[in-house]
């Protein structure tokens, strides 16, 4: 992939780990692949993960924060109203989310859509009913909402952003009217939907299997100015076991593989001729396809391990055996270095690249 000439540096805002791979080492390392120059900014610096039993290190604090900021606007390093990329991810409490809030503003100033800052946000919140961070943070994301051009919340951040409960197909178009009306988001990906039954009821099947518990489903949204917004779907196949780092893995290549209206060009391997596809969909479905290679690839390695490091998710299990849940984790780390491959589509890729088209949703409003 060449990326666009206007808009070949990222500044990237999130975790960081000494081991493994999430926040920004499940992310820098594939947008440089991509031809990116990354900036890299921590929020926090720590041992490893969280699902680990014991972490160590620290949290950034909002002044030193606001210091390293000051000192790279001072040196003409970041300019508000330039053309350049940012990314943000993971932020632990409310008051370093407020300093990282106000650079984007700052960033965001005098920027022309097409021509300045490309702002993928993911709000970071939690997954499966549980918040990761402080509920503070809450409020903090939503004022951050409007300076956005892409963000990626799972189903769950979903719900907490809108207040609205995903029950049902309305359910699904309220919050994302929400989004594109009311916080003003050009942009909305939508990630690890579970097909409940409801949504197997209203999903065409045109957008992948329906009645599948071994499926999750992935949207994108583009507002238009007058009409509803544009929706793609696909339902995705899942891998079992539990991988840390996915979705900032996938969340920095939606930003690395997404080209605004003005330069999208048949220069991706997602070609141009897509009936009806959107810059955002284009963008999704390379970073699906790339996502679900280096799962399947993790998941292929911990399958050649010796068994007491691939033994299955089991609470009581773990909490009487320290060590098996470390063997797991270990076992599941990205394979990010050893899968560079596919950041850069170094194989054959037309077949893969056709199943992992997302499909515009006929009918959806």
């Amino acid at each position: 992939m060449t990326t666009t000439s206007n808009s070949t540096r990222i500044l990237s805002i999130q975790s960081h780990v000494a081991f493994g791979y999430v926040g920004g080492k499940a992310a820098v390392f594939p947008l440089q692949c991509l031809g990116y120059d990354v900036d890299v900014i921590n929020t926090v610096n720590f041992s490893n993960h969280s699902a680990y039993h014991h972490r160590g290190g620290s949290k950034t604090t909002p002044a030193e924060l606001e210091e390293i900021f000051a000192a790279m606007e001072s040196n003409g390093l970041l300019v508000p109203g330039t053309s350049m990329r940012l990314l943000t991810g993971y932020t632990p409490n409310a008051e370093s989310l407020e300093t990282v809030g106000k650079l984007a503003r700052r960033l965001r100033e005098g920027a022309e859509e097409s021509e300045g800052l490309i702002y993928l946000l993911d709000p970071v919140l939690g997954d499966s009913g549980r918040l990761y961070v402080s509920p503070d943070c809450i409020s903090v994301y939503r004022s951050m909402l409007p300076l956005a051009t892409i963000i990626t919340p799972n189903w769950f951040e979903v719900e907490t952003l809108t207040d609205t409960p995903l029950t049902s197909l309305p359910a699904l178009r309220t919050a994302l009217r929400t989004l594109h009306e009311t916080y003003h988001v050009p942009h909305v990906v939508i990630t690890s939907i579970p097909l409940s039954s409801w949504l197997q009821a209203a999903l065409p099947p045109t957008l992948g299997p329906t009645s599948s518990s071994e499926h999750i489903l992935c949207l994108t949204s583009s507002a238009n100015p007058s009409d509803p917004s544009t929706v793609h779907a696909l339902a995705v196949p899942t891998i079992p076991g539990y991988f840390t780092g996915v979705g900032d893995l996938f969340s920095a290549l939606v930003l690395g593989n997404y080209k605004p209206p003005s330069s999208l060009v048949d220069s991706s391997r997602f070609s141009s001729t897509f009936d009806h596809s959107t810059p955002l969909s284009v963008a999704a479905s390379s970073a699906l396809c790339t996502t679900h290679l280096l799962i399947t690839q993790t998941h292929n390695h911990s399958m050649t391990l010796p068994q007491s490091e691939r033994e299955p998710t089991d609470d009581e299990k773990d909490a009487a055996d320290e060590g098996r849940k470390r063997r797991r984790m270990r076992g599941r780390e990205l394979k990010i270095v050893q899968g560079r491959g596919a950041f850069t589509w170094d194989r054959p890729e037309a077949k893969e690249v056709e199943e992992w088209r997302m499909k515009g949703w006929e009918g959806f409003w």
